[in-house]
């Protein structure tokens, strides 16, 4: 079992490239013993203290916590049990403290104390949330009996009060140590979580002769003569371990598992296209198959070589036919192997060079063809450089030797990665230069710029550190850049399964789909929001781990992750009240629980209870309006209560907010109160057409502040709450978006009225957008002369038509009535409307006429006597 162990993790630590076992670099692995195997310094140490320059002594295991004493043990006994339980926790604490002081300890040190913290931590929250209720009891009980006389009381009351008085202190000072140790806990480990994160930057910034430091080539080659002589002498470990061990059997083992795997190897390239069932024949596959058939390549690719692999690895191990230190080698060869054969596969899942149709990234068979050359160049080069640093440390070669190893292999990545980002740029150089017009490019044809920009970034990264010395920085940096690739690789195949499983089970016409909605009475589109739910949530939890994946290669532990984890989810506190997602969680559920009856209660006041009692219908309104009033603020109250927001420290608030308003702020805090009884009330809502003074249009957006309305000519009004509260608002879709329109028509006077509203009348009810009930109906507004004035009222679906069905209507009624003759045409030929009543009127204008004009042009002047002419004035024109 040991050995199957060490091959696991020797495997699991090739496969996922941990870049912190490289960042820390020269430091050295010690072997995992506990910090009280640590051998003793000179000098004897005293009795409970570490000898001199080592750490101190860490109980190998914590103390159990004792058992929950029965109901019927007295308080005092319970308070001493739980006092010897602190009393362990504390001689552990201190210890472990003390261990802290010393500068020896190793990371596998600092996780040996760190791993012994959490228990200890549980169980003091433990027992400061089994004494905080008992305390309040006890001092509420001590309260009773009132403050202590000045004059002596009596025997029985003094008895008491001394029991109560005690009994408070006891639990008082036993929850005060423990929460101080629970202070002590917490400092301990941010203590040991600093420390582990310094010693993790420390051994990554660690700077050695870099690849152009002439000293460390001519350190290297001044220990070439020792490390022939370490090689030879491995060489011939390996050859007497053969012989020793070399067995018919055993070699009949190894021989077997190679075959085995080699087997394994090459069936995996034929069998991967068959189990894909990667069609050439489907132009099309939907998305779910497609997600299927990359699962399945990458699992045929990538399992097969990993078995073989462990298979390889594991026979070494129980046959011993290497020297113990060069098995490690082995297992680093073997591993790379498997490496570089899950890279490929993954490779293959995604990017399906050969079936551009069972693609799942979006890109051009050129762009895929590279970017898995790329990949698969890079996986060769780190398993080469991994397996090669393997040997390095097997053999026992020189420090100069290993660090030009690690650096030329971060070189040859750095140049790697370089090509392949210049055949990317060069491609589009040459895109762009083509003749004709300028097109632009697709976003899918290459990799984008930023990634480009990324990718160059770490090029220089790696191979400046690598030149200039830091060596274990370049390595971690080439890890990493592996590790998130393939992080990012596995959670975008995760989440396009996620989303086509839940499309193809939710949102489309599939069975689960149809039987849900036959048996639930779900519609389809709540199906289709339930899948969006889902998929966000499982988004949400892949993203969460790879983050953690990630961020645990930063030399961020996992234990601290989880801690906060811990802390955020069961709280933290600040300012005395106590701040948790969980507590947040079930005071959200309570007052949605509150709402959910207040609304069912208003609800049968108004539907049951109300129309049976003799009240008036305005204070039926009002006592459901109250009623709906008070259970919002019982409901705020409860959840307030439940997250530990008392009265007092609501009063403070509230008395903080007076003041600010007192200094000017009733404006906002108006319009703010407006706004939140607009978002309660909802006498408005987004989408209504509303009429504000001189302002008409919809509402797009409520704000605690202020609401905004976009008016028929695409303008935005914005209008504080305080007066959509307190102004006249009409809204024209408050009850339902039907409209109702109106025209004034006019007919003649000799015409028929009857017949003349008929047509009218004919001409609504023919529209598509008039409501057939109420029907259309007009109105005899007005005998007038010469006219007959009608009103033409109509009901119309939605109010947002109201001037187009206006518009059309008109067209309508004006045809009809000028091809009925019931509006006289004004154009040439049409008749002539005489008016009577102006006979006098027009004598008169002819005699001022002929009075006006000369006797020389009258004609019938000529005949008159030459007297009359003169008495006639003449007129000059």
């Amino acid at each position: 079992m040991r050995q199957l162990r060490r091959w696991t993790i020797a495997l699991a630590a090739a496969l996922l490239s941990s870049g912190l076992a490289v960042a820390q670099g020269p430091v050295a692995k010690p072997e995992r013993t506990t910090v009280a195997q640590a051998p003793a310094g000179k000098g004897d140490a005293k009795p409970g203290q570490p000898a001199a320059g080592q750490p101190a002594a860490v109980p190998a295991e914590a103390p159990k916590e004792p058992a929950k004493p029965p109901p019927q043990t007295p308080i005092s006994e319970q308070i001493k049990q739980i006092r010897a339980q602190l009393d362990a926790e504390k001689a552990d604490l201190d210890q472990r403290e003390q261990a802290l002081t010393h500068r020896e300890l190793n990371k596998d040190d600092l996780a040996l104390l760190r791993e012994g913290i959490p228990p200890v931590a549980e169980r003091l929250r433990q027992v400061v949330d089994h004494l905080g209720p008992r305390l309040d009891a006890a001092k509420e009980r001590l309260n009773q009996l009132g403050p202590k006389p000045k004059e002596p009381e009596g025997a029985d009351v003094a008895q008491e009060r001394a029991q109560r008085e005690a009994g408070v202190a006891e639990i008082d000072d036993t929850l005060r140590l423990a929460r101080s140790l629970l202070v002590q806990s917490e400092q301990i480990t941010d203590q040991i979580s600093n420390r582990r994160r310094a010693a993790f930057t420390r051994a990554l910034f660690e700077r050695t002769d870099g690849l152009v430091s002439p000293s460390l080539w001519m350190r290297a080659t001044s220990d070439y003569t020792r490390d022939l002589r370490a090689l030879k002498s491995s060489l011939d470990d390996s050859v007497t371990q053969v012989q020793r061990r070399g067995t018919v059997f055993n070699l009949f083992l190894l021989a077997l598992a190679i075959g085995v795997s080699v087997a394994l190897y090459v069936g995996r390239r034929h069998i991967a296209p068959r189990v894909g069932h990667r069609s050439s024949k489907d132009a099309q596959p939907s998305r779910y198959a497609r997600v299927m058939a990359a699962w399945r390549v990458f699992l045929v690719g990538a399992v097969p070589a990993v078995l073989g692999s462990f298979l390889v690895g594991y026979t070494l191990d129980v046959t011993e036919l290497l020297p113990v230190r060069l098995l490690p080698a082995a297992h680093r060869i073997v591993a790379s192997l498997a490496f570089v054969a899950v890279v490929e596969a993954m490779a293959d899942a995604l990017l399906s060079p050969d079936r551009p149709a069972w693609r799942l990234v979006a890109m051009t068979d050129a762009t895929a063809e590279r970017l898995n050359r790329l990949v698969l160049a890079i996986a060769s080069v780190i398993a080469v450089g991994r397996t090669i640093e393997g040997l390095n440390e097997g053999i026992s070669l020189s420090l100069p030797i290993t660090i030009v190893t690690k650096g030329v292999f971060a070189a040859v990545v750095a140049v790697v990665l370089a090509e392949g980002l210049r055949r990317f740029a060069a491609r589009a150089e040459t895109d762009e230069a083509c003749l004709g017009p300028y097109i632009a490019a697709d976003a899918n044809t290459g990799i984008g710029g930023p990634l480009r920009i990324l990718g160059w970034i770490v090029v220089a990264a790696i191979g400046i550190s690598a030149l200039v010395g830091y060596i274990a920085l370049s390595s971690f940096l080439i890890d990493q850049l592996m590790w998130t690739a393939i992080a990012a690789a596995i959670l975008y195949l995760a989440i396009s399964s996620v989303d086509a499983v839940v499309s193809s089970a939710l949102q489309d016409d599939s069975r689960i789909a149809t039987a849900l909605q036959a048996n639930t009475g779900l519609r389809k589109r709540s199906l289709n929001q339930i899948a969006v739910l889902i998929s966000g949530f499982v988004r949400v939890v892949l993203l969460t781990a790879a983050g953690v994946l990630l961020l645990a290669s930063w030399g961020v532990d996992s234990t601290d992750i989880f801690a906060w984890a811990q802390a955020a989810f069961f709280g933290f506190t600040v300012g005395g009240v106590t701040i948790s997602l969980s507590t947040i969680a079930i005071a959200i559920g309570l007052f949605t629980l509150g709402l959910v009856i207040t609304k069912a209660v208003q609800r049968w006041l108004e539907n049951t209870y109300l129309p049976a009692t003799d009240l008036d219908p305005g204070l039926r309104n009002s006592i459901s309006t109250v009623s709906g009033y008070v259970g919002f603020l019982l409901t705020i109250a409860l959840a307030f209560s439940y997250l530990g927001l008392s009265l007092e420290k609501l009063t403070i608030v509230a008395g903080a907010l007076s003041v600010g308003i007192g200094f000017g702020l009733q404006s906002i805090v108006n319009n703010f109160v407006s706004g939140l009884l607009l978002l309660w009330e909802r006498p408005i809502r987004v989408g209504d057409l509303v009429v504000i003074g001189d302002n008409e249009g919809y509402v797009r957006r409520i704000s605690v502040r202020s609401t905004e309305i976009q008016t028929f000519d695409r303008s935005a009004v914005i209008v504080p709450n305080s007066n959509l509260i307190s102004g006249v608002v009409k809204n024209r879709v408050r009850g339902d978006r039907t409209g109702r329109v109106s025209i004034t028509v006019s007919v003649l006077r000799n015409q028929d009225p009857v017949h003349a509203a008929e047509l009218i009348v004919v001409c609504a009810k023919a529209h598509p957008d008039v409501l057939k009930e109420p029907p259309p109906r007009v109105v005899f507004r007005k005998i007038g002369d010469p006219f007959l004035e009608f009103e033409l009222i109509a009901m119309i679906t939605d109010v947002g038509s109201q001037l187009k069905v206006q518009s059309d209507l008109n067209f309508a009624v004006f045809k009809t009535l000028s091809e009925g003759g019931l509006i006289p045409n004004l154009g040439p030929g049409s008749s002539v409307v005489t008016v009577q009543g102006l006979d006098a009127m027009q004598d008169a204008m002819g005699q001022i006429a002929r009075m006006a004009t000369p006797a020389a042009f009258r004609p019938e002047a000529r005949n008159e006597p030459e007297a009359e002419r003169r008495r006639t004035p003449e007129t000059v024109p």
